[in-house]
């Protein structure tokens, strides 16, 4: 299910950011990213749409993915 990240109270959101992108394995290359660059990145990929944010109910987690794993309703 994708949840609208504008239904999120916004320190929730912020969690769940930080959350990503402290991640294990989370990789933006050789340069440093500041901790608030990476959150700043996620937030505006979800603003913009290519990135959105997933409940699985079976398995009960949250992700954020790309849009494009999800066809767009018409």
């Amino acid at each position: 299910m994708i949840v609208p990240w504008q239904s999120l109270d916004p320190q929730t959101l912020n969690n769940l950011i930080e959350a990503f992108v402290l991640r294990e394995g989370t990789d933006y290359g050789e340069q440093e990213i500041s901790l608030d660059e990476k959150v700043a990145a996620v937030r505006n990929q979800l603003q913009s749409g290519s990135a959105v944010i997933v409940y699985s109910e079976l398995h009960e987690t949250v992700d954020i993915v790309p849009s494009d794993r999800f066809p767009r309703e018409a």
